[in-house]
């Protein structure tokens, strides 16, 4: 049943991007911002589906840290466990741009979404020059008062898996001068990554209280890490100790996370 559910799922959620990319043409012409909505239409239908085949619910926590920050620009920078949350966090934002791989925006008709919604997409290839673009386009978001989504470990990694930081974000902070908003979750154990099974459940997804601007770059890197890890461990036990049978998924992905939770 899990599996078949699964595939419902996954039809259902690629059939239903299919429609609201092709349904969703004329966006292109009324700017960004009816593209963002386009992107949270899908983002909320998407969620819906989750539940209703699968099982998969979302709690958000911690609401009160991002309407501390209204309407100025600002870094969120979540935890990487899943596809998931590339989706599910534009639900909870007004204005907002992910830092993302050039490479998206080369995919027929979903790129050109990206692109017109300007989107920051770098070319990984050459860091010097990428961090360089990378801090001018951001800076310029964050002035119109957009949230800037990052992955600081820059690509998906399993749930419980050791933390693996890179210095993008750091640099961002740095340069961009902006204050940053941690986001822990547990994504990874109901959407895991490299597999089409969805397990039921509820994703936990909590807002940390925000790091302000201005720290030194290795206290800001130390603390955004100890937030982020020490919620998502919490949150990941919270979940086991309601279904225990989530942890042979996590086993699968990190055998000593697993033996330790």
């Amino acid at each position: 049943m899990l599996v078949l559910r699964s595939l419902l799922f996954n039809i259902a959620f690629y059939g239903n991007l299919i429609v609201i990319m092709i349904g969703g043409l004329p966006t292109m012409l009324y700017g960004r911002a009816s593209i963002l909505d386009l992107a949270r239409l899908w983002a909320r239908s998407s969620l819906w589906l989750l539940d209703k085949i699968c099982g998969v619910k979302v709690e958000f926590r911690g609401h009160e840290h991002l309407e501390e920050l209204g309407q100025q620009g600002c870094i969120i920078a979540a935890k990487h466990q899943s596809a998931w949350e590339t989706f599910a966090l534009t639900t909870q934002v007004r204005d907002f741009t992910f830092i993302l791989k050039r490479e998206l925006t080369q995919i027929p008709l979903f790129g050109q979404y990206l692109s017109r919604s300007n989107q920051i997409a770098i070319d990984r290839a050459s860091r010097a020059a990428a961090l360089r673009d990378l801090v001018r386009q951001a800076s310029a978001a964050i002035a119109e008062g957009r949230a800037i989504f990052i992955f600081p470990e820059g690509t998906r990694r399993p749930a419980g898996a050791p933390p693996l930081y890179k210095s993008g974000v750091t640099h961002l902070y740095a340069a961009t001068k902006a204050p940053c908003l941690p986001v822990a979750l547990n994504s990874g154990l109901f959407w895991p990554r490299r597999t089409f099974i969805r397990r039921p459940g509820t994703v936990l997804v909590e807002f940390l209280p925000i790091i302000k601007a201005g720290l030194p770059n290795a206290e800001f890197a130390a603390l955004l890490q100890e937030r982020i890890e020490t919620a998502s461990d919490r949150l990941i036990a919270e979940a086991l100790a309601k279904d225990p049978g989530l942890a042979a998924n996590l086993e699968r992905n990190d055998p000593a996370a697993a033996s330790a939770a």
